[in-house]
């Protein structure tokens, strides 16, 4: 109940779709579609705001019960895939999309929605490691935005948290560097998947303290 909503304090934090232009939408909720935001203790609609990437807290408020979370690393030649268990507690690798055209790969991230009842995404964002933002991460936001706009092809209006990975590939390169015996076919097929893993399970370790 909206009006009920008003009295009640809470802060979503719903970015814009901007790449360098990041704001706060601050005392607001997201139902069916739709952006209220509160004045004077009521709700009023917010026309014209497009739902694009939201914080890690209203990632776990807005996703839908019974749905799972995916993590993402997105590289040049493929989407690395990983899947949270559905108490949010253990992230499992799952899959490697390499790329090709985006609607072919959307088809197939899609399928993998499906089956695995996928209702939100965490996305790696490979910042600098000091924390500065360059041409990757344009990527990435691009990618994400994309991928919002894939809902007809994904079946569902996807929540999309991005997550700061600098570290993670780095840690598993580092993982897989201790199994030499691993062909470099055989790394390229799983290192993806293992960073979006890792992703996940820092952005799931993140949830259980909010």
């Amino acid at each position: 109940d909206i009006a009920k909503l008003a009295g009640e304090d809470f802060h979503l934090g719903v970015t814009c779709p901007y790449p360098r232009q990041p704001r706060d939408f601050l005392d607001c909720i997201f139902i069916d579609g739709h952006i209220y935001s509160r004045v004077d203790n009521s709700f009023t609609r917010v026309e014209n705001i497009i739902m694009t990437i939201v914080t890690l807290k209203a990632l776990k408020l807005l996703l839908p019960a019974g749905k799972r979370l995916m993590g993402i690393d997105h590289s040049r030649k493929a989407w690395g895939l990983a899947i949270a268990t559905p108490d949010f507690s253990i992230a499992m690798p799952l899959a490697t999309i390499f790329r090709s055209k985006f609607n072919d790969d959307v088809q197939k991230l899609s399928i993998l929605c499906k089956e695995y009842g996928v209702g939100g995404f965490v996305i790696g964002l490979p910042l600098n490691m000091d924390g500065s933002e360059g041409s990757r991460t344009d990527s990435v936001r691009h990618f994400a935005l994309n991928l919002l706009q894939a809902k007809e092809v994904l079946g569902f209006e996807p929540l999309i948290t991005l997550w700061d990975e600098r570290l993670s590939t780095h840690s598993v390169d580092d993982f897989l560097n201790e199994y030499a015996h691993i062909s470099r076919d055989r790394r390229n097929e799983i290192i993806d998947k293992l960073a979006a893993q890792l992703i996940l399970q820092e952005a799931l370790n993140a949830l259980v303290k909010i």
